[in-house]
C-alpha cells in the first residue's frame, strides 16, 4: 500500500495555513503570536526547520524547530484532531530528531500547556521528560510544562 502521509519542508505559501492551524490547535484561547509573518521568518531562517505533513495534498500537521549551538527548541507541533493518534505527530517529531542528530544537536527542549495532558503523554511516549513548570508562561495566566529529551540516551518506552 502506498504511503498516504508525507512529510516535507514547508514553503512560503504554507505560512498562512500553518499560522491558522496554530491559532486553532495550539493557541486556542490565547492571543495568537504565530502570525504568517512569524512562520515565514522561520521558513527563511537557516537555523529553523518548518516541516509539514500532508495527506492527499492536504495539510494535516506541522512542526517548527529552532536549532541552537548546543540544543534545539521545538516551538510548535500540531496535528489535526482527526489525524491525531495516527502516527503523523510521531513522523514529524522523528524527522526533526534525526535532523537534530545529523546537525550534532542532541538535546531538544519544548514547552506545552500544563492543561494539555494529551500532548504531555505524547511527548512522554516519545522519550521526553518534564524538567520544570513555569507559572504564568502563557500570557501570565496559564502554566507551561517544560520537557526535554537527550537523544544520546536510549529511552525504553513505557510498558502499558
Amino acid at each position: 500500500m502506498a504511503e498516504i502521509c508525507t512529510c516535507e519542508l514547508a514553503r512560503l505559501s504554507d505560512a498562512d495555513a500553518i499560522s491558522n492551524l496554530s491559532r486553532w490547535l495550539i493557541e486556542a484561547g490565547l492571543q495568537p503570536t504565530w502570525t504568517p509573518a512569524r512562520v515565514t521568518w522561520h521558513i527563511r531562517d537557516p537555523e529553523s526547520t518548518v516541516l509539514i505533513a500532508k495527506e492527499y495534498g492536504r495539510l494535516v500537521g506541522f512542526a517548527i524547530m529552532q536549532f541552537r549551538e548546543t540544543n534545539a527548541h521545538l516551538n510548535l507541533l500540531g496535528v489535526l484532531p482527526a489525524r491525531q493518534r495516527s502516527g503523523v505527530g510521531r513522523r514529524l517529531l522523528n524527522w526533526l530528531e534525526v535532523t537534530a542528530m545529523t546537525a550534532g544537536t542532541f538535546l531538544i527542549k519544548l514547552e506545552v500547556r500544563a492543561n494539555n495532558t494529551v500532548a504531555q503523554k505524547f511527548y512522554e511516549a516519545m522519550g521526553y521528560r518534564q524538567f520544570d513548570i513555569v507559572s504564568g508562561y502563557y500570557e501570565g495566566r496559564e502554566d507551561a510544562v517544560r520537557m526535554s529529551r537527550d537523544l544520546r540516551v536510549l529511552q525504553v518506552p513505557d510498558q502499558e
